[in-house]
């Protein structure tokens, strides 16, 4: 299978609803393939849902929308054990989390216990509900959205769970030309016409295609070095973990599967370091008021870093 003919497929099928966003569905497209998980900070009415039940169609995955409320518990995440009086045993009922692709709506505004379930789910793939584990269908998406605007009656990640996505986006508002499209096609909307491109069994074989895409030496160590000035920068109060060196690692890896190359270069890895490394960075209180944000800084080590030379045609001839 042709990664970057297959990927082309599912960026255009979304594309029939999705107006404008061909990068950010592209990076969508980048954590399934590493099989992570995305969090979108963006303000209401962007088409955050419409972009992830675009892709649900478009991949014929198993689609669920969990509205995140202060007063959501666990249970109505994971599932519930109820006891059956006709049988006398107690009877699993799957939450909503038991689906491909899932669309955390608004993650903030829920306690710190339901965010952690959500979690657990996305880290370790499975979920333990007394006492029992269950593996969740694969492949598996979560897609959180979080309003970066209204803070009030909001818990707000903390950064060891911040740490577990992979990719921070956010979709922006669109263009007078692209807004004039989006009005137009609301008349009729194309979203439940949209036809399935791409099998789950494909996903899963693109996934194991990203890990066999060669990553040359000087190129890994180029992302560690990334990672690392991260953590020694005056600006910056704590850096980004190994956890980070490995998410940079493999979303370049991806991206460069789906360009269809075999091997990883430097611009793989320094399109992806603003949305793997920024939300893995907590500035000092004083750097805040002064810079352009943990994206600014990022961009800035991007400059200062050296790149290696070479590697794009050493690389080849390795892959």
């Amino acid at each position: 299978m042709n990664a970057k003919e297959a990927v082309s497929r599912v960026i255009g099928n979304i594309e029939l609803v999705v107006v404008g966003k061909r990068r950010e569905i592209q990076y969508v497209l980048v954590a399934l393939l590493c099989q992570g998980h995305v969090l979108i900070e963006d303000v209401p009415g962007v088409g955050k849902t419409t972009l992830v039940r675009s892709l649900a169609r478009s991949l014929g995955c198993e689609f669920r929308r969990i509205q995140f409320t202060p007063d959501l518990l666990p249970s109505d995440v994971t599932g519930v054990s109820v006891y059956n009086q006709k049988t006398g045993e107690f009877e699993f009922r799957p939450g909503p989390i038991m689906a491909q692709i899932i669309l955390a709506d608004e993650i903030n505004r829920t306690s710190p216990k339901t965010q952690s379930a959500l979690l657990e789910c996305m880290e370790e793939g499975q979920l333990t509900v007394d006492g029992v584990t269950r593996r969740l269908p694969r492949p598996f998406l979560v897609l959180a959205t979080q309003n970066p605007i209204e803070y009030e009656g909001t818990f707000p990640l903390p950064e060891a769970q911040l740490d577990r996505f992979l990719l921070k986006l956010r979709l922006g508002y669109p263009s007078l030309r692209d807004e004039m499209t989006v009005v137009e096609r609301s008349r009729r909307p194309p979203l439940e016409e949209l036809q399935q491109v791409l099998t789950a069994d494909e996903v899963l074989r693109l996934q194991q295609a990203v890990k066999d895409v060669h990553v040359d030496e000087s190129v890994l160590e180029y992302i560690v070095r990334l990672v690392q000035a991260t953590r020694e920068h005056p600006d910056v109060y704590l850096g980004a973990s190994p956890r980070g060196s490995i998410a940079l690692y493999r979303t370049s890896q991806a991206l460069a599967l789906m360009r269809g190359r075999s091997y990883v270069t430097p611009d793989d890895v320094k399109e992806m370091a603003p949305l793997v490394l920024s939300h893995r960075i907590i500035l000092r209180p004083e750097a805040q008021l002064r810079s352009g944000g943990a994206e600014a800084l990022v961009s800035a080590l991007l400059h200062q870093v050296p790149v290696p030379a070479g590697v794009s045609g050493h690389a080849a001839r390795r892959a």
